[in-house]
């Protein structure tokens, strides 16, 4: 076998090959790794709804951060207790139970933060390297291969400390760990900006939706009283899988592979809007789906989900035949020209509350068939209906372009953290 070529400048380490100025450190030899040891958790008289002393669990990592809305607290005796383990920023963490993996950089300590004991923390020993270049490390492809291969095979969702202090990795000269940790912040910092712009320009939509859709504000040249008529009034069908069908005779035929004469089988997760997945987790074979012809999905129709996820509305684009999941209700309307407007209704706050009003609670979520069927909706005209639907399909199309940019740019980020974590590329 021909030993693999190494250009001038570099050298071979177990993690492949690296600059000679280069070294491999270690989260034992190069790092303080901190954990809660016998937490118990909060008695009543600890517990907080406001204070300034943070608990910070997994849950509440978004993005990278810490989300400190979503934070407990607990009072300052307790807090002093934990002065083992109380964050500072520069602190990388990393979630070991439950949704293992997850990490976060602590950029900022509104109020004092302790953790709980889901949650390594990991600190540079001798300032050996940045905890921000920690931070984009861990979040890098190399580590999630590593950690995929711990936990591998295993039915338990827990990291041990003695294997994750095994996890070796690059570490370049500080002010090389500089140059690649700003290139990273700075298309960290686009890609934020661009997911702010989705928001705010999904919260002009539904402030637009609101007044269109309800008729409060109306366009100009319509003044037309509007109906108000039900969902099932609109529909030739209104249905759902039967839970005595999926069990007997649509169970047992799932495939999770596509392949010839199968199609795809929509659960709530793979619709929202105009947006329908059809590379989806389970296929059903064609001949099995076409003897529930009312759940087939061969026209473009409406879709609800009606349990777990519940309230995400969408239509069904009939690109390609598909069959409905037991989550999801299906409509298929006497008049196609009115599934825009109804969907961007039942996606407005107003037609959302109208689903959350018939929630039933559970162990799991649940919209009952029939009280989806009585929902009333304003309908005006089919020409206000299009004008007003061409005003929501236009901002639907801006969001949808700030979304390609967005993941164009996590794309990179991407290659980028390839290149330059491992030396491929070095920055002058």
């Amino acid at each position: 076998m021909l030993e693999q070529q190494i250009k001038k400048g570099y050298k071979q380490t177990e993690l492949g090959i690296i600059p000679e100025d280069w070294k491999v450190g270690n989260i034992l030899d190069d790092s303080t790794l901190k954990a809660r040891i016998g937490w118990q958790g909060l008695t009543t008289a600890e517990y907080r709804t406001h204070g300034k002393f943070y608990l910070v669990t997994g849950t509440d990592f978004k993005n990278g951060k810490i989300n400190w809305d979503t934070c407990v607290f607990v009072d300052k005796e307790r807090f002093d207790q934990d002065k083992h383990i109380q964050l500072k920023i520069g602190d990388v963490l990393i979630t070991k139970d439950g949704t293992i993996g997850k990490i976060a950089y602590v950029d900022s300590l509104p109020f004092p933060a302790t953790l709980n004991t889901g949650v390594f923390v990991i600190r540079s020993k001798n300032n050996n390297y940045l905890s921000l270049f920690l931070y984009y490390i861990l979040t890098s492809s190399y580590f999630k291969n590593f950690l995929t291969k711990l936990v591998a095979g295993s039915t338990i969702n827990h990291i041990y400390q003695k294997d994750f202090v095994t996890f070796s990795f690059v570490i370049p000269k500080i002010t090389e760990q500089e140059k690649i940790t700003r290139s990273l912040f700075d298309i960290d910092e686009l890609i934020k900006q661009l997911d702010h712009l989705i928001v705010k320009k999904k919260n002009i939509q539904q402030g637009v939706m609101t007044e269109l859709l309800t008729g409060k504000t109306r366009l100009k040249g319509f003044s037309e009283e509007w109906e108000n008529c039900s969902i099932n009034s609109l529909c030739k069908l209104f249905t759902k899988q039967t839970g005595f069908d999926y069990t007997a005779h649509i169970k047992p035929k799932l495939v999770t592979r596509y392949k010839k004469g199968v199609i795809p089988f929509i659960q709530n997760k793979d619709f929202q809007s105009k947006k329908t997945n059809f590379k989806t987790d389970y296929y059903i074979p064609e001949n099995v789906a076409k003897k529930f012809p009312r759940i087939l999905l061969d026209e473009k129709c409406l879709l609800i989900s009606i349990s777990g996820s519940v309230g995400k509305v969408g239509i069904f684009s009939n690109l390609q035949m598909a069959f409905v999941g037991g989550a999801v209700a299906v409509a298929k309307f006497i008049n196609k020209r009115q599934l825009e407007w109804v969907m961007y209704y039942l996606l407005s706050n107003v037609g959302q509350n109208k689903l959350f009003r018939n929630v039933k609670a559970g162990s799991h979520k649940n919209l009952i068939l029939a009280d989806l069927r009585e929902i009333k909706i304003p309908l005006p005209s089919e020409k206000e209906q299009f004008a007003i639907v061409s005003i929501l399909s236009d901002l639907d199309s801006e969001m949808e372009e700030l979304r390609k940019n967005r993941d164009k740019y996590i794309k990179l980020k991407e290659g980028m953290m390839q290149k330059l974590l491992t030396g491929e590329i070095r920055l002058k």
